[in-house]
């Protein structure tokens, strides 16, 4: 396991100095990447990614080998695992809904700023309107955990 977090980290390593070399030449890179650094980005992606699967399927293993605590451990069915997801659904979708409602509401906002700067305090409040809808998802999220 150890040497798959190791593998990781000199890919992510790798990718940052490929990051820092184009920041540091972008006028002689700016019509062509060069054929080798293709192939390097492409390869070091790739060997992150098979590490993270790596991980996952290593660290799954490991989980499940694990005796259970003695005690306060209860065995998680699928109606447990169904309920749990559906109790992390309104705060998703909530937080996804703000997110939308915040886009266009926030670049009005700004228009409406720069029109007339007296105008900030009112755009704080739609803005807080937009952003309440995630908070009720989130308050409805513990509600219902507290029904399983």
């Amino acid at each position: 396991m150890t040497w798959l977090i190791g593998l990781m980290g000199l890919s992510v390593l790798a990718l940052i100095l490929t990051g820092v070399y184009l920041e540091l030449r972008p006028r002689r890179l700016s019509k062509r990447l060069p054929r080798w650094l293709k192939r390097g980005v492409l390869a070091n992606l790739a060997v992150f990614g098979f590490g993270l699967a790596g991980m996952l399927l290593l660290g799954i293993e490991q989980v499940m080998a694990q005796e259970v605590a003695a005690g306060g451990a209860r065995e998680i069915s699928l109606g447990l695992g169904l309920a749990i997801i559906g109790v992390g659904l309104p705060t998703a979708l909530a937080a996804i809904g703000a997110g939308i409602a915040l886009g266009p509401v926030g670049s009005a906002a700004l228009a409406v700023i720069a029109e007339k700067p007296e105008m900030f305090g009112r755009t704080l409040i739609y803005l807080g309107l937009a952003e309440g809808i995630a908070i009720y998802g989130l308050v409805m999220s513990i509600l219902l955990l507290g029904k399983i």
